[in-house]
């Protein structure tokens, strides 16, 4: 999910759009983390990014202080989400977790493939000059 998350965003802020209010002179890809590292509003964000990713994966695990128990390995549910998982039967489960699977693989490639490509320099054909 998080690769699929990365691709996502890395076409949209190569795209070139920024959230509002967002320092126009941040670049897309690897040199945001220089551009972010070099100012004082950017530290902040780096600050929120890092809070957020910890508050994430504190509140999506298995813990002894939680009233909840995962179905499955990556079931983010935390047993307030639904939409309806709970009435398939045990073979869609599986095929429908399996077809996440494969989407997350993809996403990895895709998001390995942007990331050489803009280490590498050149142009993408849907991207366009990195």
């Amino acid at each position: 999910r998080v690769s699929m998350l990365a691709v996502v965003g890395y076409l949209t802020t190569a795209s070139g759009y920024r959230f509002p209010n967002f320092p126009a002179d941040v670049p897309a890809g690897f040199g945001a983390w220089k551009a972010l590292g070099s100012s004082d509003d950017g530290k902040a964000i780096l600050a929120q990014m890092m809070a957020f990713f910890a508050v994430a994966e504190i509140v999506n695990r298995d813990a002894d202080w939680l009233d909840n128990e995962a179905e499955f390995v990556g079931d983010f549910r935390n047993g307030k989400l639904d939409f309806g998982w709970d009435k398939f039967d045990d073979a869609t489960k599986l095929r429908k977790r399996a077809i996440e699977l494969n989407n997350g693989r993809a996403a990895q490639m895709g998001i390995l493939g942007l990331m050489v490509h803009e280490q590498l320099g050149g142009e993408l054909p849907i991207v366009g000059p990195m």
